[in-house]
């Protein structure tokens, strides 16, 4: 086989492992949308939030030490060497949970029925804010992520597909990261599970409920507080693993909170309020930003994966603006 069939299939690999990422940020978008109206500019800070939550937790830092050490002159920094990397993913989920019971209690209850741009100004606060005090609380300096994960290429991999190479042919094998593969998977076990939440128990269906309409929602019983506090730790636990992947991936640095950026491109291709929507859009975007790149970038001068995602939901917005799995808005005068 042809060596520049085989860096294609590889480009087009990384591209999928790739959009899976994107795709693990853009569900929780799509989740506090779905339940509310609400497009959550804040759901990067909460994947920054939550892996600079657990590495405090597994590293068993003083929250707020710098804070304290300068208020009563004191010098502790740790509390203890640190907690199992289980219970520390546990003990940081409790702390999303209790982040979207805050959020529901300090500011959704007061926003009910409030136009859209009001409720999306009020989560560019809250990211500034959750900015701020994780900040406050492990500091900025750069954190170094480990879950046990496996990371790295695959030699076995590259030992295989070295020998598709045609004979003669100078090709060292296809080079896959394994933590992509573990987050591909990891992602596909969450959209299935968010998927028959949704369609298959009650909460689920309540949830679609309070999407269409939280008057409506309101008046047969549902409890329109008690669906965010939920959606919202839902959301939470979607970000606690994307914080885990990109952060195992790159650091834990406060650059990371801008890839909800990256989502963007994502829902506006697969629509704002669909789940597997997330998925196809990121695998789209993941796909297409890399065979870009690797066809076209080197004649146009390269560094083309930072704006390809953007025309490309610039397109869809021009001729598909609901995206490929959103619904269709139609309104009659």
């Amino acid at each position: 086989m042809s060596p520049v069939i085989l860096n294609t299939i590889e480009v087009i690999l990384n591209g999928l492992m790739t959009g899976v990422m994107y795709s693990l940020v853009a569900l929780g978008f799509v989740l506090i949308f779905k339940a509310s109206g609400i497009f959550n500019y804040a759901q990067g800070v909460m994947a920054l939030f939550a892996a600079l939550t657990l590495v405090g937790f597994q590293t068993g830092q003083v929250p707020f030490s710098h804070l304290i050490n300068v208020i009563f002159g004191t010098n502790y920094h740790n509390w203890s060497n640190g907690i199992n990397t289980f219970l520390a993913i546990v003990l940081t989920m409790l702390v999303m949970i209790a982040l979207a019971w805050l959020v529901e209690r300090v500011v959704l209850r007061h926003l009910v029925n409030q136009e859209q741009i009001i409720l999306f100004m009020a989560t560019i606060g809250l990211a500034f804010f959750m900015e701020g005090l994780g900040d406050l609380m492990w500091g900025a300096n750069i954190k170094v992520l480990d879950v046990g994960l496996p990371s790295g290429g695959s030699f076995w991999l590259e030992d295989v597909t070295r020998e598709w190479a045609s004979e003669g042919s100078e090709y060292y094998g296809m080079y896959i990261d394994v933590l992509d593969v573990w987050a591909a998977g990891i992602a596909v076990v969450l959209v299935i599970a968010l998927t028959i939440f949704s369609q298959y128990t009650k909460t689920g269906r309540a949830l679609r409920a309070v999407a269409d309409d939280h008057q409506a929602a309101l008046t047969v019983g549902i409890s329109l507080r008690t669906i965010w506090v939920v959606v919202w730790s839902i959301a939470g636990f979607v970000a606690l693993v994307a914080g885990i992947m990109w952060g195992s991936k790159s650091g834990i640095q406060f650059s990371l909170s801008l890839i909800a950026l990256k989502a963007l491109p994502v829902l506006i291709l697969g629509g704002f309020t669909s789940i597997p929507g997330a998925i196809i859009g990121g695998l789209v975007i993941g796909v297409g930003e890399k065979l870009f790149e690797f066809g076209i970038g080197p004649l146009i001068g390269g560094a083309t994966e930072n704006w390809f995602a953007y025309v490309l939901a610039l397109l869809f917005l021009m001729f598909r603006p609901q995206g490929l799995f959103g619904d269709k808005i139609i309104e009659r005068v």
